[in-house]
């Protein structure tokens, strides 16, 4: 079978890239290759297998909220910067995107109509529905949510399959403790939402978890600096972890 006859795994997918994924191995700003490279795995999704694909941008790498010497600062104001912050990566994204030539919106839940359009869900459900890459912005425009939780609440509302989460710096998926820092620490291929909750597991944060598993949206966590995995992921491969019921 060719690529494009291959048929997915998933209809309709929420993918969520750590704003820190976006900016290559500096980890803070914008990376122009990385951006390049992931705006071509979510194009090869739309265009080639004909996923509808919504993405779910985190802010990480412009704004990592209060610490060092802004500890203190007001929490509902340092949500703010940074929901700022994930709006500068979907339109950098959207950039990207339509430079390759996918036509894409971005959709904020901070109304910014100079920018990006208001979100609402019948709109974003209709620009999936003509082919066309919807970006979520803003988190869900409430301090104290994360992105995860604004992931998780997108997946839902536009009745997506899968949260498909892309982590960094060569984390590819979900184990006992930080691989990075401790050699013994073991990668799960699949865990319960349950398992990430008692275990104190870094997939999400727990309101996000709480939400998935209500709603009964598996995750998937992998490694986004490798190329092909997000295909391999919707095309159901073993990539990453799978967090599940």
């Amino acid at each position: 079978m060719t690529q494009r006859e291959q048929r997915p795994s998933f209809k309709r997918i929420v993918f969520k890239p750590s704003g820190e994924a976006l900016a290559g191995e500096s980890g803070m700003g914008l990376d122009g290759a990385t951006l390049e490279a992931t705006a071509a795995e979510i194009i090869d999704l739309r265009q080639n297998l004909g996923v509808d694909v919504a993405v779910v941008v985190g802010g990480g790498n412009f704004w990592r909220g209060r610490t060092g010497s802004l500890t203190g600062m007001d929490a509902t104001q340092s949500d703010h910067i940074g929901m700022l912050g994930t709006v500068m990566n979907a339109l950098a994204l959207q950039d990207a995107l339509e430079r390759q030539g996918q036509e894409t919106r971005v959709q904020s839940a901070i109304e910014m109509p100079r920018i990006a359009e208001a979100y609402i869900r019948r709109r974003a459900v209709r620009h999936l529905e003509k082919g066309r890459v919807v970006i979520f912005a803003a988190g869900t425009g409430n301090p104290f949510f994360t992105t995860d939780t604004a992931a998780a609440l997108r997946a839902a509302e536009i009745e997506a399959e899968v949260v498909i989460k892309g982590t960094h710096s060569g984390v590819d998926g979900v184990y006992s403790a930080d691989p990075r820092t401790n050699p013994d620490a073991v990668k799960y291929d699949a865990v319960s939402y349950m398992e990430v909750m008692t275990k104190d597991l870094k997939v999400m944060d727990s309101t996000a978890i709480a939400f998935c598993r209500d709603n009964n949206i598996p995750i998937v966590v992998f490694d986004m600096s490798k190329p092909g995995s997000l295909r391999s992921i919707v095309q159901g491969g073993s990539e990453g972890t799978l967090v599940h019921a």
